[in-house]
């Protein structure tokens, strides 16, 4: 069986795994909800300001929340990691011919599965508050960038998990990295009433290539050129987090 097949069959393990635990199965699915619905309530007459594109925030919004869900999925991805890690699973995988990569990408494929199916819930959601979301061409390019976020924060999230090897040094990675990505981007505001200091240091932010690409449907003056720059941007952005887990799984193999 060659690299993707293999692949396959361990994302099917992972995906297995998970519709065992239906709490998370709920807790992913109410999560996005909840997030859309709150701030979509909350924050409605902030499109008032200049520098939104659409007078509707749910339609600002909803893009923003899909990109936002897919993130923190794809940060907390490793500590499925840890806890296979802790059940020996991993010291048993490594008694089989199976491609240490493969071990690997079948948890960050598994992530940017999870994140897709998320951001159609989400887009659900928001379609039934009112949001068009681009039509059709506009969910195909959310649901991308929602999968490649995921996909891609979760292979630094299973890198770090494999070098710490601990829920409470996980944890404390999680946060550090996630709530910088979080506010350095223009997930819940425009970007032209963010500081310019923080619009710079954006522009190095795989959450806003996200967000930027998501968001093309209300953003004046977006192009095709650019929505493809930016996901072709989280594509190299997932394949760097890749290499970097697989390289933290071969440091955990020199270990043992």
């Amino acid at each position: 069986m060659n690299a993707v097949g293999q692949t396959l069959v361990l994302f099917r393990r992972v995906m297995r795994n998970l519709s065992r635990q239906p709490i998370w199965i709920g807790f992913m699915l109410v999560q996005p909800m909840f997030w859309l619905l709150l701030y979509s309530q909350l924050f409605r007459r902030i499109t008032d300001l200049h520098g939104f594109g659409t007078v509707s925030y749910v339609d600002y919004l909803t893009p923003g929340i899909a990109i936002m869900t897919a993130f923190f999925s794809g940060s907390w991805a490793g500590m499925g990691m840890i806890e296979d890690l802790d059940r020996g699973v991993i010291e048993r995988f490594l008694t089989t011919p199976a491609l240490r990569s493969a071990i690997v990408w079948g948890r960050i494929v598994q992530s940017g599965f999870v994140s897709t199916l998320q951001a159609l819930v989400v887009l659900l959601v928001g379609l039934a508050l009112g949001a068009g979301n681009g039509g059709v061409l506009g969910w195909l390019v959310i649901l991308a960038a929602s999968g490649l976020i995921g996909a891609g924060l979760a292979g630094f999230s299973n890198g770090i998990a494999l070098l710490t090897r601990r829920e409470e040094s996980m944890i404390a990675v999680a946060n550090f990295i996630s709530l910088p990505l979080l506010f350095f981007s223009s997930i819940l505001i425009a970007r032209s009433l963010i500081p310019g200091w923080m619009r710079g240091a954006s522009l190095a932010n795989p959450v806003e290539w996200a967000v930027r690409a998501a968001r093309w449907h209300v953003l004046p003056g977006t192009s095709w050129g650019q929505i493809g720059l930016y996901l072709g941007l989280l594509v190299v952005f997932t394949a760097a987090t890749g290499l970097f887990a697989t390289r933290c799984f071969s440091a955990y193999q020199r270990t043992l």
